[in-house]
């Protein structure tokens, strides 16, 4: 077997149909495009959700839904990850500083203390919200909590 002797399998490969070569080709006239309408004049494109003239889905179905516009998203931050901080840097407050130098979040989004985990030390931890669990675990081993 050498490069010059491969050949496709018989059958796998056609050859493309010539439209627009005259009435001999079978192929000539509309071009395969039938009479008249969009479909047939050059620079035709069909829209996205288009159906022919019906009234598409997308506005057939009505409006769902809301959206609060007082919604506030916050970064989520478990008292695991507080007491690991702590015995790591071996810290007693614990602020926004402090997990933006940890790199936990990025200094501008609002961070939210959750319940997640277990605490040991004692921290004064300042937040933008705590959950009533954190907090009263916070609360139980002698530490503060600070809304900011």
């Amino acid at each position: 077997m050498k490069l010059n002797n491969l050949k496709p399998a018989a059958g796998s490969t056609h050859s493309r149909r010539r439209i627009g070569r005259g009435p001999g080709s079978g192929l000539g006239g509309t071009s395969t495009r039938g009479h008249k309408g969009a479909k047939s004049r050059s620079g035709y494109k069909k829209k996205i959700g288009f159906e022919g003239g019906q009234m598409p889905l997308q506005r057939r179905v009505p409006k769902a839904g809301f959206k609060n516009i007082n919604h506030k998203e916050y970064f989520a931050v478990n008292l695991s990850t507080l007491q690991a901080l702590a015995e790591k840097n071996n810290l007693t407050k614990i602020g926004i500083e402090e997990l933006k130098a940890a790199g936990l979040t990025n200094g501008k989004e609002l961070v939210k203390v959750l319940g997640n985990g277990e605490l040991k030390a004692k921290l004064e931890v300042s937040a933008n919200a705590f959950s009533k669990t954190a907090e009263e675990a916070i609360k139980a081993v002698g530490g503060n909590t600070t809304i900011i």
